[in-house]
């Protein structure tokens, strides 16, 4: 079995004895074949690891086939034609004004730790994509390692994103405005097209994380600013090469790029802090502020150029006036409980309020109404030990001295109370910025979720707020899917999610804001545990946000701004070109304009004894599942030691990591917690619950669910998952802790050379409740499956471009076979090392625990520890007597090495790259 195509044979024929017992598993069994033939010698890791390149090559083509599916076509001539036939000709130019000047999407450009793909790899997958058959392509043997994954890389990579994202948006542009020219040739430059709107938090979000200081952030703004007008100027030379605007934004780009050189790397040394501020306040010829002059100009000399020029002017005047003076807008995020802290500092320092009071309430609003705006400078920033107050410090320090234009939003993760937004709006008017910041709650948890009607209610019935959003001219949330998808369920959180945005047009509605904007901001990743809906983008951009909720929406009057996130390396494969990047916005844009108008009604929203029923159904299970030990101890029984990293930011949550054991899920964040159940082989989060949920009522249930549009929706999110989901892989995970399992292996004589290690692993594992978790979690999952199939089954399929075929299943469980064989090997070779003394309180047993808690790094660590390589040897000594002694040699510390310690190391990191294989058929990681 060396090669793909005889693995995916025995798996077939393996496959087949399912028939004869249900109990059979052929992943396992085929695991077992390729140990039996590792330990043998039959195969060895060199052979093991070219049957995962191999796999890893179907892993890119599938994820290219998939980001195809999803965009296709991908050839400029035709997306640019797509969008001239949206252009309705019977409209006239003020309906078109409206159409096309406010933006369709906002689109973030996120970094949470996705980053799975090496850039090499990653170019290969969009070089695939643009390709008609994707699984044809070449992308294997992609050459250059992967960098390390820090803030400066995950900051590059979106600006990388957010400029081929603009010059897409460039190109739209310039055929909205021919059209418009042709059609209404003496008001075509009245028309202002701002179709998407791009902003970023990379850099700038803080909740979750202590690594970010605040001088990075203003260094990143600085650096953003450089490159835009560096980019403007660009665009400006291209079209008058000597126009007389090129100096100043020439000059204004060198400034901001030594003003960032300042800021970069800045420690807390008082002398360098007071020079770099002092440099970046002083007034200087070339330190520009706002582009409104430079706007006006382009504008003007648009009206008197002639042909393509006069575009090409009008394309970057409109540019400017969506980016301002960075790549995009910025988002600010703090946790709630920095900005109470914050809060308390001022109007409790004693500690006796309780903030979340009625007491707390009305002493908020004698503050916003007394409040006078204070001056700040970069002193009073260094010395700011409140994280929420150095983040509107340095939101007050970008507005003053860096760019004057361009709003900025601050989100604030876990609010669940009006008191927390009106604090941030009080140290936005404190500083004298509100009238450029929007402050965005974060609905996520399930009680914010729960009571985030009444908080909103509550919230827009504070005059103070209401004359705030008047000024700003919009209201703004966020609804996140990460501990919603994680800790509810995803389907439980999309429902959950849909009925506050309803709630939020009925509050705006009754509170008389109808007159302002609601900014309803999704944040979702791009993989099915996290909101984003796998099956085509107009599900990606309905599932987080509703026809029923948009309908809300236009029910009330209030003008709606989707906005939504791209993800990290996953997100901004979208755009890793300039013809994915126009393929994308133009899906979105066709998906968009197909939501305009009255929507169908949808029996889901009639039938709410039987929809609300069958969410409530499936939460129920969902939170079971979350509140069960035997849960939690799978999805952690190897901790992350099964994924790579991703990203900068941690993780597992800060705690006590010493036992792996009694972890709690809390512990590990969203994104790696859907990564694990792709690599256990289940996305429980996506499809549990829904069997059970049907219950009694199943054909009921499945009649609605089949003549609802949000009902097929939903079911095309369980398909998606369903089809590459594996309950017999989950049930592989425990049998590699079944004590019988290893005890049973050398039994009548086969692998009599394993027989002492099998029988110490059999020992040891007597103790171990591995076996049973995965046995017990399989048995749950066995029985909600059977009833979705039967559910399933009674709802016609509908075809999608998007659905994992049955090759791409026994693909994946060829991985899974691989791994488990090399986990078996790991596991061998750990418990055959010899002993050692004990050394810092580590002993052999913990070692062997480490890997079989996938902490591999540890283990490793401590081995080379107890065996360095350097030791001396009899015949390093030039001595002239002879000796008899030592008679009996040992091993030697580097035969150990070799033996022991190398093929741990190999076989793991063999492990991760079949961890990013899996990742890639399900489209992203975690």
């Amino acid at each position: 079995m060396n090669t793909v195509d005889t693995l995916r044979d025995r798996l077939q024929q393996l496959h087949a004895r399912t028939a004869e017992t249900p109990l059979f598993n052929p992943v396992f069994q085929l695991s077992h074949d390729l140990s039996r033939q590792l330990e043998s010698g039959a195969l060895d890791l060199a052979a093991i690891e070219g049957l995962v390149a191999a796999l890893e090559c179907e892993g890119l083509q599938a994820r290219a086939a998939r980001l195809r599916a999803l965009i296709a076509p991908t050839g400029p001539a035709d997306n640019l034609a797509r969008m001239a036939a949206l252009l309705n000709e019977e409209d006239g130019f003020a309906e078109f004004r409206r159409r096309w000047e406010r933006p369709l999407l906002h689109a973030v450009f996120t970094a949470h730790p996705t980053f799975l793909l090496s850039p090499a790899e990653s170019d290969a997958v969009a070089e695939a994509a643009l390709a008609e058959d994707p699984m044809a392509a070449t992308v294997c043997q992609v050459p250059g390692a992967s960098p390390q994954v820090t803030l400066d890389y995950e900051h590059d990579e979106a600006l990388a994103a957010i400029e081929r994202a603009g010059a897409a948006r460039d190109r739209i542009n310039a055929a909205l405005l021919a059209h418009a020219r042709a059609r209404w040739p003496g008001r075509w430059l009245d028309f202002r097209p701002l179709p998407f709107r791009f902003a970023s938090w990379v850099g700038y979000d803080m909740d979750g994380r202590t690594d970010i200081s605040w001088s990075t952030s203003i260094a990143y703004r600085l650096q953003e600013k450089a490159r835009r007008l560096e980019g403007y100027a660009a665009q400006l030379a291209a079209v008058v090469p000597d126009h007389a605007l090129l100096a100043t934004l020439r000059g204004a780009a060198t400034h901001a790029a030594e003003m960032a050189a300042h800021f970069t790397g800045l420690g807390a040394e008082p002398e360098a802090l007071a020079a770099a501020a002092n440099a970046l306040t002083a007034e200087h010829p070339d330190k520009l502020l706002t582009l409104s002059p430079v706007i006006a100009a382009l504008e003007t000399e648009a009206k008197s150029a002639a042909g393509e020029a006069a575009i090409a002017l009008a394309v970057l005047a409109g540019t400017m006036r969506a980016d301002g003076l960075g790549m995009g807008w910025i988002h600010f995020r703090v946790n709630a409980s920095q900005l109470l802290n914050a809060l308390r500092r001022r109007i409790d320092p004693e500690g006796t309020m309780d903030l979340a009071s009625k007491s707390a309430l009305s002493r908020l609003r004698e503050l916003l109404a007394e409040v006078k705006p204070l001056r700040a400078n970069f002193a009073a920033l260094a010395i700011e030990t409140s994280t929420a107050m150095r983040q509107f410090l340095v939101m007050a320090q970008i507005l003053h001295h860096i760019d004057a234009d361009a709003p900025i939003r601050m989100l604030i993760a876990e609010c669940e109370q009006p008191q927390t937004v009106l604090a941030a709006l009080y140290f936005a008017r404190l500083l004298g910025i509100e009238g450029k910041v929007d402050v965005s709650p974060l609905f996520e948890t399930e009680a914010a979720l729960e009571h985030g009607g009444r908080f909103l209610e509550a919230l827009l019935a504070e005059p103070a707020y209401r004359d705030y959003v008047r000024l700003r001219g919009r209201v703004a949330i966020q609804t996140g899917f990460s501990d919603a998808g994680r800790f509810m369920g995803q389907i439980p959180a999309a429902l959950a999610i849909e009925r506050l945005q309803g709630r939020l047009a009925a509050a705006m509605k009754a509170a008389g804001l109808t007159d302002v904007a609601a900014l309803v901001f999704n944040t979702h990743g791009e993989s099915m545990g996290r909101g984003a809906h796998p099956s085509s983008f107009a599900d990606r951009l309905t599932w987080p946000l509703s026809r029923w909720a948009r309908g809300r929406f236009a029910k009330a009057e209030i003008v709606l701004e989707p906005e939504a996130s791209f993800q990290g390396g996953d997100g901004y494969l979208f755009f890793r070109s300039d013809e994915l990047a126009l393929a994308t916005l133009t899906r979105i844009i066709e998906a968009e304009e197909a939501l305009r108008g009255d929507a169908e009604a949808d029996p889901f929203y009639d039938r709410t004894d039987l929809s609300l029923d069958f969410y409530r159904a499936i939460r129920r299970v969902q939170r079971e599942q979350l509140e069960s030990v035997t849960y939690a101890r799978a999805v952690t029984a190897f901790g992350l030691g099964m994924l790579k990293t991703t990203g900068s930011r941690v993780s597992r949550r800060q705690s006590d990591i010493a036992s792996d054991r009694t972890m709690s899920l809390r512990q590990i964040r969203a994104i790696p917690h859907n990564a694990i159940l792709q690599q256990i082989g289940y996305p429980v989060n996506v499809i549990a619950g829904a069997g059970i949920a049907a219950g009694e009522e199943t054909e009921a249930v499945a009649e609605l669910l089949g003549r609802s549009g949000r009902g097929r929706q939903l079911v095309r999110l369980l398909r998606a998952a369903n089809g590459l989901a594996s309950i017999k892989t989950v049930a592989c995970f425990g049998e590699l802790f079944n004590s019988a399992y290893w005890a049973s292996r050398p039994y009548r004589g086969t692998e009599t050379s394993l027989e002492d290690a099998c029988l110490a692993l059999a020992e040891y594992l007597t103790k171990d409740d591995r076996a049973g978790v995965f046995r017990r979690l399989a048995s749950r999952l066995r029985v909600d499956w059977m009833k979705l199939h039967r559910l399933l089954a009674m709802i016609p399929r509908e075809e999608t471009r998007n659905t994992a075929t049955e090759k791409e299943r026994r693909t994946i469980a060829l991985l899974q076979a691989l791994r488990l064989a090399l986990l078996m090997h790991m596991f061998l070779r750990a418990v055959q090392v010899p002993p050692f003394s004990r050394s810092n309180d580590v002993s052999r047993e913990d070692v062997l625990e480490m890997v079989l808690s996938l902490r591999v790094d540890e283990a490793l660590a401590q081995l080379r520890r107890a065996y360095p390589v350097v030791e001396p040897e009899i015949e390093d000594f030039p001595v002239s007597e002879p000796t008899d002694y030592p008679d009996n040699r040992a091993e030697g510390y580097g035969a150990i090495r070799t033996r022991f310690i190398d093929p741990i190391e190999r076989a793991h990191a063999l492990n991760l790259r079949i961890s990013a294989a899996i990742a890639n058929h399900f489209g992203a990681h975690g």
